[in-house]
């Protein structure tokens, strides 16, 4: 009997016919990544239920030498969840652990899997008069482990940080089928490293997530959101000193996107209206939010730093949404601008972020830049303006095959991109990892000594490498 037969046996014995498959109709959606841009083959799919059963597969997989790439809602941005084209991995589906613990209203926590999807929490924390602060696009298919695994962002880390700052404990599997288990939160705890921070945004490299104790928060008892017109980004960063001062912690998203981006959207989706009657260089997405003992007093908050804003200059036009749903249309608007320019055609997207302050000064450079250089495309800049998280987008020109230009001009221009970023003191990812997609640009421009040090923890924690082999390092 081969290697591989013997380890496939007895996978199947310690998981069962549901926790272990080798038909192609089942695994072949799970082989591509959510763009589009990665394929790989797999042994197999692998999806226990339990950590134990994990942690007995994870000890078969390094008795036999078998790679293992960890999946969540594969809806990543990097590629870092597509195994590669040998087909000798296990890729390795968390979605069965997805068991959410009783919610301690409070310590406002949350025990939970890591196969619970985003938008699943939301609403088990709702039905208990609380939030999971952190919310993006792909809520509907983004899980726990995974947002962990990549320290994912979204829309309010303004306010409320990355999922590094929600993570209260932590449990995984290490490479050696070792459970390593922190879930009960200390806020005082100095014994030596904070080893959950190290698995934090490992993209599965370190240790596999399983489970999560998160932080919750209040409900929002009632928001204001607030779409403004301005005549240049370094008038948007003015305005959001301006709402951070009047509003101060009450302020929760704040974000931008240039004219090009809005008329993009309304191309693509007719049924959406612009929220200001005239075209604007800038437009600004603001919400403020209050839970119930600020709810009463939040509009006036908001109409004053309004006005106040228009006293002074900073804005050139703007309006409150009048309802819950005209709220939504505003947000709809900025969570569709990627889809939108998938539609106009190929293009290459950056996910990258500088100092919080430079930011203005990043995109007025970075934009004629990159369109000089490359003449006939479109560079696109939109984003978390508060924290310095450009969303940075170059579309081909008119008539270009996509392929072709992507394999081409497009890798070129990626390439400055980043070097752009690395000259501003930034990172080349902001919020969606490294995975495959950025691996060599990351060894080609990281800090020698901090990868040296990466690379160390890689081989002490899996020394033979089988933990998501080919991502981030």
């Amino acid at each position: 009997m081969s290697e591989q037969q013997a380890f496939l046996e007895a996978a199947q014995s310690s998981l069962g016919a549901r926790g272990l498959t080798q038909d192609l109709d089942l695994i072949e959606p799970w082989l591509t990544d959510w763009r589009g841009r990665f394929q790989g083959k797999a042994l197999a799919m692998a999806s226990p239920a339990t950590t134990r059963e994990l942690a007995d597969l994870v000890r078969l997989c390094a008795q036999h030498r078998v790679p293992i790439v960890p999946q969540g809602g594969n809806s990543g941005m990097a590629g870092g969840a597509t195994p590669d084209e040998s087909g000798q991995a296990v890729l390795l589906s968390l979605r069965r652990m997805n068991t959410i613990g009783a919610i301690d209203v409070n310590g406002r926590k949350v025990t939970c899997g890591a196969g619970v999807i985003l938008q699943t929490l939301h609403e088990a924390a709702e039905a208990e008069g609380l939030r999971f602060p952190l919310t993006l696009g792909g809520k509907g298919s983004a899980t726990v482990g995974g947002l962990i695994s990549t320290n994912a962002g979204g829309t309010q880390v303004l306010r409320h940080g990355s999922m590094r700052a929600l993570v209260m404990g932590l449990e995984a599997v290490l490479a050696d089928g070792q459970v390593f288990s922190m879930l009960t939160p200390l806020k005082k705890d100095n014994r030596g490293f904070d080893l959950k921070q190290l698995l934090i945004g490992s993209e599965g490299t370190l240790g596999i997530v399983t489970a999560a104790t998160l932080k919750l928060v209040a409900a929002v008892a009632e928001r204001v959101v607030i779409w403004a017109g301005v005549s240049s980004v370094q008038a948007a960063r003015t305005l959001l000193l301006h709402c951070e001062d009047a509003a101060g912690d009450a302020l929760e998203g704040f974000e931008i996107l240039p004219q090009a981006s809005l008329e993009a959207v309304i191309d693509h989706m007719p049924s959406v209206r612009p929220p200001l009657a005239g075209a604007h260089p800038w437009h600004v997405l603001i919400e403020v939010v209050a839970d119930r003992s600020g709810a009463e007093r939040l509009r006036d908050l908001c109409e004053n730093m309004l006005e106040q804003a228009f006293e002074r200059d900073l804005l050139d036009d703007a309006v409150i949404a009048a309802n819950e749903s005209q709220a939504e249309a505003f947000w709809l608007i900025r969570d569709s601008i990627a889809p939108a320019e998938r539609a106009r055609g190929p293009a290459v997207q950056h996910d990258i972020s500088v100092p919080v302050d430079k930011m203005p000064d990043f995109i007025d450079a970075a934009v004629p830049h990159l369109e000089a250089q490359w003449p006939g495309t479109e560079a696109i800049a939109f984003g978390h303006l508060g924290d310095g998280n450009v969303h940075f987008h170059v579309i081909a020109p008119q008539g270009s095959d996509g392929a072709t230009w992507q394999q081409g001009d497009g890798k070129a221009i990626s390439r400055q991109v980043y070097d752009l970023v690395g000259e501003w003191g930034g990172s080349i990812s902001a919020e969606h990892g490294i995975g495959q997609l950025k691996r060599d640009d990351l060894a080609r421009l990281g800090d020698p000594v901090a990868l040296d040090m990466m690379r160390r923890v890689k081989q002490a924690l899996d020394p033979l490498g089988i933990l998501n082999p080919g991502k981030l390092l």
